[in-house]
């Protein structure tokens, strides 16, 4: 162990907690959206190799949102928010999906990964500038083959962006007719169809360069301790800025960021090397 790598990975990692709880308090999102574009930023300072960035930050990412969605699914549950049948539909393609996404990341260039994170973050951008809110594509969640095609997309996608359930699916299903209260609930439980096949899949990655301690695959194990954790500790603190401003006004704020991180998660894909 080489404590002169390991305190900058541990400063990096860190520093993504706190500002990554900040803003998922504020904007009220969690999970990858946040800490996939913060994360990858602050791993230059660690001696990642470039390369690897995107891809550690995707997968660390994808491994905090574990814990997070399973209380987040309990409390749902509790309230009777999760749509168990669609899970039921849903669900074997969003584990299939999730887990062919992790392995074919782990095999990508990096500027893969951030092609798509960029393309899927300025989509959601787009949204939250629009007032978009009542727009349905149809009456009724696709169940069968179509249901299978859209929900193994959803795996696939998410886990490529190292991010959980809310950020795709939740828009997906209020488009396809899910009423928006059980779309949020359903979508807590798909973060964890969504991060546990994914997270294995990162695990069992062999990338070709020698990542700082301790990491297995592509998991950060440190990213994980410290992450999930700090980010609690900040979230509150987004929280209470939070009610200084509108619910539109919110809406917009997060498009803002989300554009800026697209904006620069496409520049990272096609700006000469």
């Amino acid at each position: 162990m080489d404590l002169t790598t390991l305190w900058p990975l541990a400063l990096a990692m860190l520093a993504t907690a706190l500002f990554s709880g900040v803003v998922a308090g504020l904007l009220g999102v969690g999970g990858g959206i946040v800490i996939v574009p913060v994360l990858e930023y602050a791993l230059q300072f660690a001696g990642i190799p470039a390369e690897w960035r995107m891809h550690v930050a995707v997968a660390t990412s994808l491994a905090t949102i574990i814990p997070t969605s399973i209380s987040s699914s309990r409390a749902h549950h509790g309230r009777g928010a999760i749509d168990w049948p669609l899970v039921k539909s849903w669900g074997p393609g969003m584990l299939l999906g999730a887990l062919a996404g992790s392995l074919l990341a782990a095999r990508v260039q990096a500027q893969v990964l951030s092609a798509v994170f960029g393309v899927v973050a300025l989509a959601v951008a787009v949204k939250m500038f629009l007032p978009l809110d009542h727009l349905r594509l149809a009456a009724d969640v696709p169940r069968g083959a179509a249901g299978a095609a859209t929900s193994g997309a959803i795996g696939a996608v998410s886990a490529m962006m190292g991010i959980g359930g809310g950020t795709i699916s939740v828009p997906m299903m209020t488009l396809l007719g899910e009423p928006i209260h059980r779309a949020v609930g359903t979508g807590a439980f798909f973060g964890l169809l969504i991060s546990v096949p994914g997270t294995l899949g990162y695990l069992l990655a062999q990338p070709a360069a020698s990542l700082p301690w301790p990491t297995i695959g592509l998991v950060s194990l440190l990213g994980v301790a410290l992450i999930a954790p700090g980010s609690m500790l900040t979230a509150p603190l987004g929280a209470r800025l939070a009610h200084a401003l509108s619910r539109r006004a919110l809406s917009q704020l997060f498009g803002a960021f989300l554009f800026v991180v697209a904006l620069r998660m496409l520049y990272r894909t096609f700006a000469p090397h």
